[in-house]
């Protein structure tokens, strides 16, 4: 009997330090693997959007260039080509596109779009919630900051609990939430807190607890 209780116990415990290893693990790697800024990562082609502006220009065709938004569909409508869907594609892939449908009414058409409104795709847009003083959706900048976006949306709000805020991010396609120290960051000036952004990124800045 007392055998069986030894043996049950030893089971318990090591049940029980695994299951403490595990929520370390998982505790632990909420606050780490953001890049600190000053770190540069490979910067991500940019992708275009709906509510994009785009200059699109034919060599040797003033007729054919133009300026146009890109349609809350995705597509944009040009001289001799209608509804291109530009979304989802770099300036020079639908450059060599326009090319191709360009090439049955010119010969040899060279293409080049300019983008000159910058919205970007959804997935790509970083979105600020909760108490900040201007809640709202942010077009992606090569190495843009945290504190680059603080001070786009205006800082926090009185009832803001900076330092419990979060970052939710997807890596390799999963679902990650790291937490970000804002309250140091803007409140007293610890550049240490300041991270790189990434697209897509959501901030979520909870109110504090009173």
């Amino acid at each position: 009997m007392f055998r069986s209780h030894s043996v049950f116990s030893k089971i318990a415990i090591v049940v029980l330090s695994l299951l403490i290893s595990a929520c370390s693990s998982f505790g632990g790697g909420e606050e780490t693997d953001l890049p600190t800024a000053g770190t540069r990562a490979a910067v991500p082609e940019y992708l275009i959007g709906p509510g994009d502006n785009l200059k699109v220009f034919v060599w040797g065709n003033p007729d054919l260039s133009t300026s146009v938004p890109v349609r809350p569909d995705g597509r944009i409508t040009t001289p001799l080509v209608e509804d291109v869907v530009a979304t989802g594609k770099t300036p020079a892939q639908l450059a060599r596109e326009m090319e191709q449908l360009l090439s049955r009414y010119i010969k040899n058409p060279v293409v080049t779009i300019t983008v000159t409104r910058f919205v970007g795709q959804y997935s790509g847009q970083i979105r600020v919630i909760g108490q900040a003083a201007n809640p709202q959706s942010l077009p992606y900048q090569a190495h843009m900051t945290l504190l680059d976006v603080m001070i786009a949306v205006g800082g926090l709000t009185d009832y803001a609990a900076g330092n419990r805020a979060r970052i939710v991010r997807k890596i390799y396609g999963e679902e990650s939430s790291f937490r970000v120290r804002l309250d140091d960051l803007i409140r007293d000036g610890d550049i240490s807190a300041n991270i790189e952004m990434a697209p897509g990124d959501i901030l979520i800045i909870p109110e504090a607890w009173f």
